[in-house]
């Protein structure tokens, strides 16, 4: 557990009229004189303390949360968020009334209960509304302290010109319009109809925009032992043989998204969280790991990195979220944050877990790269040297941070805990699969690897046994038998490869039965498919379904489909898939294929390119590696791509790219790896070229990962093999808890390659629920909630004719409409 505190977007703290607060400022937790406990209301040290607004005032749980809540209504629910009576407007009120003080939760009754009934322990009224310097206002006593009580922020006097409580910035973002043609865009105030309202109080929850943060689970990692006897947590006790623990890895407060609510909340707006992204491992009674960090399916066949709609009791006045939270910024400045917002990820949470997988000239290589045991660290980083630092010790001045194949410790060392102790001796392999050409093109999803491999088509190798020393040969092309396994497709020149997501999913779970008992939504065909670039044939769709069905004799892939009208595709070399819609680098140029029908691309447009590389999606813009360096593309119509003026980072030979939140990092071949500031997609700046005094001069790609608070890149350095660099730690970036702190690379590790590494396998999208298109991807936790579709997602940044709308913080009374 840990305090959150107020910051900006690059991780400065900040007091509470947003100046920076230095990290080695003294009174930045508590003034001089404060002791460990502060008055109500009143916020120790000169940072503020994100907690909850009623939590701050003194409010106890049973200050909200009444006899009801507390106790049930006497009928059985089926989550917690449906047995709440209370709602915010029964004590706040709406923008156009007065609080009714009777609640109007999903568990209260038809008329509500009438709060001004109630009556404290003392035989006062717990609400009372009173006279106060010529007002009406509302109080409210404290159920727990009876000298305590406070008087209730009213939204129709924030919201009232006249009134001394009116608030600008909570007026114009209660009374907004929506645009309409018709209407003045932007008109807000009293004047504005009710069914016009952009943010109505029926359409989205208040804590929507009152929200101060969300804690997210960016990603948990259960590992279980056997033959481990541990007390079971379960009602009757007892104990069990299997030992599981349970290890937050990336616990984020930076992370805000929006999805729809549940059936029993009307399918509202409201803050949702990365709740469950669980990673699963198991170790036998042999200590053989049987598998290592998978994730799971669920019961619907989306993927198990879990959301839900979620009210984070992180309530605030001041610190809310603003309209740049949610819509396009007039400094667009905010690209990354709408990304995470609508839940397509930012790519910087993504999961490299115990290997970073490598493709090579002649082969793939599982490159080991962190430690075992929780918390797992990555060789060489901040974090082994303080958890491990007898390991971190081995690997600096054992090994010159190379990563290499040795056992670490000895069976029989004393010191080491003895023969006892199954933990003292620990193998560390890099595993090696040969392929059939250059594997320009790998990506790991769940149990296996998906590899383009050049004049030796398309492959998915079984690697489930990647950890396990029972196994001799970890990475199998048929784990049973070539009889019932042939996952090979040949092809002429298989390039490039891309799947829908790298989550595990089984789309032939989705039926029509399970969708209506779980108020599910279906998977979008695509889903099916690994689709294929090559240089040759064009594109090559496989079904892949088979892979995730539960059923070894049946994983026969074959071509579902072959297109290159007119050689469109010819030289095709790279793809990247935002939900059906298609990238494709080729000769031509950026090649736009829609597959909203699978088996019949169509192609859309082409963007005339010079010698096009690679590309990489951001929410509204697609960042390409051509001959002059890097380009930024507006998609803001997917299968529109324009060009922007003067949106170039000119290079001399930029290869793959890969955008995390705010930078873009381009592996540049002999310029090393180059990151690019795209805070401003239509303005990037060149922040740093990475050699590490020649070093890392062979870059071919990167990608960029989070373990527990701090993020590595990985490098395919050509001929110098795998280069691992931590970019944010303690020690080197001090504001390694913002949004999008600046990078600061340390080389921790490095691993020599038997041929040049060309490319390497994603990290598991782990912030990502929904694709660009609007397609479900992930599980949410509540009946009926969902990510926002395609159409939902468009209303926070396109008006009525198509066209970008862009806000400002900063409020005005412009486009005040008085009541009529």
């Amino acid at each position: 557990f840990r305090g959150v505190f107020k910051r900006d977007r690059q991780g400065n703290l900040l007091d509470a009229e947003g100046g920076i607060v230095s990290p080695d400022d003294p009174e930045r937790w508590r003034r001089e004189g404060e002791g460990q406990f502060v008055p109500p209301g009143t916020n120790p040290g000169r940072t503020v303390h994100m907690m909850d607004i009623h939590a701050e005032k003194g409010l106890q749980c049973a200050d909200c949360h009444f006899s009801q809540d507390s106790h049930g209504s006497g009928l059985i629910m089926g989550e917690v968020a449906a047995a709440v009576e209370i709602g915010c407007k029964d004590c706040h009120g709406s923008s156009r009334a007065y609080p009714t003080l009777r609640t109007s939760g999903p568990a209260a009754p038809p008329e509500g209960t009438d709060l001004t009934l109630l009556r404290n322990s003392d035989g006062q009224r717990r609400f009372e509304w009173i006279q106060r310097d010529n007002r009406r206002v509302l109080i409210q006593r404290s159920i727990v302290d009876p000298t305590l009580e406070w008087e209730v922020d009213l939204v129709r006097d924030a919201v009232d010109r006249d009134s001394p409580e009116f608030n600008p910035a909570a007026a114009r973002a209660k009374l907004m319009s929506v645009s309409r043609p018709g209407q003045a865009s932007f008109s807000w105030g009293p004047g504005v109809a009710t069914t016009d309202l952009a943010h109505d109080d029926e359409e989205m929850a208040c804590y929507s925009c009152h929200t101060s943060w969300t804690p997210s689970c960016g990603g948990c990692h259960l590992p279980v032992e056997a033959n481990w006897q541990a007390e079971s947590h379960r009602a009757e006790g007892g104990t069990t043989r299997n030992y599981a623990t349970y290890n937050p890895q990336v616990a984020r407060d930076d992370m805000f998204q929006l999805g729809r609510h549940g059936t029993t909340r009307g399918g509202v707006i409201a803050p949702a969280r990365s709740s469950s992204a669980l990673v699963l491992s198991s170790t036998n009674i042999n200590r053989e790991r049987i598998y290592v960090q998978q994730p799971p399916i669920s019961a619907v066949g989306f993927s198990s990195q879990a959301f839900a709609p979620h009210f984070p009791h992180t309530v605030r006045r001041t610190e809310t979220k603003t309209c740049s939270d949610c819509h396009v910024s007039d400094a667009e400045d905010n690209n990354a944050i709408m990304a995470q917002l609508l839940m397509l990820g930012t790519n910087s949470v993504n999961f490299v877990g115990m290997n970073a997988w490598v493709g090579l000239e002649s082969g793939i290589e599982a490159v080991r790269v962190t430690e075992w045991d929780e918390p797992q660290a990555v060789f060489g980083s901040y974090l082994q040297r303080y958890a491990y630092p007898d390991f971190f010790a081995q690997h600096v001045e054992r090994n010159g941070r190379e990563l290499v194949n040795w056992t670490r410790g000895r069976a029989f060392d004393l010191e080491a805990g003895g023969s006892g102790d199954t933990r003292s001796v620990e193998e560390i392999a890099n595993t090696l699969q040969a392929t059939g050409g250059q594997a320009r093109c790998l990506q790991l999803r769940g149990e296996y690897m998906f590899v383009a491999e050049g004049r030796g088509g398309f492959r998915v190798y079984d690697v489930a046994a990647i950890g396990n020393k029972g196994v001799s040969d970890r990475i199998l092309t048929a784990p049973f038998s070539p009889l019932g396994n042939d996952t090979h497709v040949a092809s002429g020149n298989a390039t490039c490869m891309a799947l829908p997501t790298n989550q595990p999913i089984a789309p032939t779970r989705n039926t029509a039965a399970m969708r209506a008992a779980n108020q599910e939504q279906a998977f979008h065909p695509i889903y099916s498919y690994a689709v294929v670039t090559d240089a040759r044939e064009g594109l090559i769709l496989v079904n892949v379904d088979t892979l995730a069905d539960g059923d070894p004799r049946n994983n026969n892939l074959r071509r579902a489909a072959t297109w290159n009208p007119g050689g469109v595709l010819d030289g095709a070399r790279h793809i990247t898939l935002a939900g059906h819609i298609a990238y494709i680098a080729a000769r031509a140029g950026l090649v736009v294929v829609d597959l909203d029908d699978p088996l019949h691309p169509r192609h859309v447009t082409t963007v005339r390119l010079d010698d096009v590389r690679a590309s990489a999606l951001q929410f509204r813009y697609l960042f390409v590696t051509d001959a002059q360096g890097m380009r930024v593309l507006d998609v803001t119509k997917l299968d529109d791509p324009r060009a922007i003026e003067g949106a170039v980072v000119p290079l001399g030979d930029a290869r793959r790219l890969y955008v995390a939140r705010t930078y873009a990092y381009v592996a540049a071949k002999g310029e090393g790896l180059v990151i690019i500031d795209v805070t401003n997609p239509r303005r990037p700046r060149l922040h740093e070229r990475v050699t590490f005094d020649g070093r890392l001069n062979d870059a071919e790609d990167v990608v960029v990962a989070s373990t527990n608070a701090s993020l590595f890149a990985y490098v395919a350095d050509g001929r110098n093999g795998l280069k691992v660099l931590q970019l944010t730690s303690p020690d080197s970036q001090r504001n390694f808890y913002g949004f999008s702190p600046e990078p600061r690379p340390e080389l921790i590790a490095w691993a020599r390659t038997p041929s040049p590494a060309l490319a390497l396998s994603k990290g598991l999208d782990r912030d990502r629920g929904v694709d660009e298109t609007g397609h479900q991807i992930a599980i949410f936790g509540r009946l009926g909630s969902r990510p926002f579709n395609r159409g939902e997602m468009e209303r926070l940044f396109l008006d009525y004719r198509g066209e970008v709308y862009r806000v400002s913080d900063r409020p005005s009374l412009d486009g005040w409409l008085a009541a009529e």
